[in-house]
């Protein structure tokens, strides 16, 4: 039997105000949904902002609370996927795009504004000595393979079972795979398409990975390693559960690396916010590239590839043809450049210390009102991410969370349950703190949380 008098007796305000459900067939954002499906195939740009029977439409957003077209106020805990780490309309950054668009939206010249973006970069994590700015997380992820196929004349990768890496084909294989399919004949993890069309070369060309058993991934690449140009790894991959990866792990790459010469990839295109100087840091690895995003565009469309400078000197274009060609129309476009610029400098140290203590003391308080009210819910993650599990079995990788506990409703219902309190997740139920968000904020979250795996489980 649940217990949920003790947690819920002093209940915030908010949740009070937002019980009026979700915006019923009659609201803006339904009318704007219907509208969106004439022109859009889905009636949305994105698979991950969409879920039944339609997303609240935004209108505007301050700080960590957005409003939709229906007037309602949401606390928003997604941040675009985790891009706002200053919530909405961070005053230095509007300041810095307003300033900037004055003078120019877009050049096909270089701006001083790329060069001090890659320098705030450097100056932060020494080990990133250089950087290229590319559009997305996508983009820079498949960038940095493209230079590990071109340093070492290699054209295989490694991958782990269920990580998400951007919609790169090579990097969507067994991105979304089961018990039906996951094991190939030996075993170990099948390489599993993605999209339909995915050419059947790539399976061979992409090995996949356990990252919860450290012991099979070496005996895999002592198989396979020495055909691989790199093994791309997320340290903290929300898809596979949001776990940080294991020290015992980390040494079986470096061990594999040293002897097979393989490139380490870091996608800190989410982790980079874990520490001043990058996830990589916290971790205590030198990865040979970093892929980067989100947070260093300061809400606007950004990616990076950044490393030693040896390393990335596979992209300098000065002495004839690169053995890798980065660039696009839009690529350190300036207003990205000054927003991100704006981001990082309010991001500094203290601030990440401050949030990492927030999101550590958020997930313990709302594990132990989940575990105090008889619920069947846990939250993981570090620093100020954090992703919810309806069971209480320890995450340990993709497969102990697929296919998923309870169903793969359960989640839906739970976020659905979350809108209607006035708290917005993405759909698998991520969330990040950001740094307008305070011990109120995280009350209020903690507080829907429980309600609203309290009625999912009802």
């Amino acid at each position: 039997m649940l217990n949920l008098e003790a947690p819920m007796m002093h209940r915030h305000p908010a949740l009070l105000s937002n019980q009026e459900g979700l915006a019923p067939s009659s609201s803006r954002s339904a009318a704007a949904y219907r509208d969106a499906r004439e022109v859009i195939p889905g009636g949305s740009m994105r698979p991950s902002s969409w879920f039944a029977p339609h997303p609240p439409y935004a209108q505007r957003g301050e700080g960590c609370w957005l409003t939709d077209l229906d007037g309602r106020r949401l606390l928003d805990a997604s941040n675009n996927f985790f891009s706002l780490i200053h919530g909405h309309a961070f005053p230095p950054v509007v300041a810095a795009i307003r300033e900037t668009a004055a003078q120019g939206t877009a050049f096909g010249l270089p701006t001083p504004y790329e060069t001090e973006l890659a320098e705030m970069i450097s100056q932060r994590a020494p080990l990133l000595q250089q950087v290229r700015f590319c559009n997305s997380g996508t983009e820079a992820v498949m960038f940095a393979v493209k230079a590990a196929r071109a340093l070492t004349g290699r054209s295989a990768i490694a991958k782990f079972e269920g990580a998400y890496h951007g919609t790169y084909d090579a990097l969507e294989i067994s991105y979304d795979c089961g018990p039906q399919n996951w094991d190939g004949p030996d075993g170990n993890p099948a390489s599993v398409p993605y999209c339909r069309g995915t050419p059947p070369m790539l399976l061979t060309e992409t090995v996949v990975l356990p990252f919860g058993d450290p012991k099979r991934c070496r005996e895999i690449l002592r198989r396979q390693g020495s055909r691989l140009a790199a093994v791309v790894i997320d340290p903290l991959p929300s898809r596979i559960g949001m776990v940080p990866v294991s020290a015992a792990l980390l040494e079986v790459l470096q061990e594999a690396r040293q002897r097979d010469g393989f490139l380490l990839v870091f996608d800190e295109v989410i982790s980079f916010r874990l520490h001043h100087a990058g996830a990589h840091t916290l971790f205590g690895v030198e990865p040979d590239l970093v892929a980067l995003g989100k947070i260093i565009g300061g809400g606007l469309p950004a990616g990076a590839v950044a490393g030693p400078a040896a390393r990335m000197a596979v992209f300098d274009h000065t002495r004839g043809r690169p053995g890798v060609a980065l660039g696009g129309t839009f690529s350190a476009n300036p207003l990205t450049m000054v927003a991100g610029a704006a981001t990082l400098a309010g991001y500094d140290e203290a601030a990440i210390t401050r949030l990492a203590a927030l999101g550590d003391a958020f997930r313990q308080a709302t594990n132990a009102a989940f575990r105090s009210a008889g619920l069947a819910a846990q939250l993981t993650g570090l620093g100020a991410l954090f992703r919810l599990h309806l069971t209480r079995d320890e995450i340990r990788d993709y497969r102990s969370i697929t296919p998923p506990p309870r169903g793969p409703g359960a989640l839906a219902a739970v976020q659905a349950g979350l809108l209607q309190r006035g708290v917005l997740l993405t759909p698998n139920c991520s969330g990040a703190l950001s740094t307008p968000m305070g011990e109120s904020e995280t009350t209020l979250l903690r507080l829907a949380l429980l309600e609203a795996v309290a009625a999912a489980e009802a």
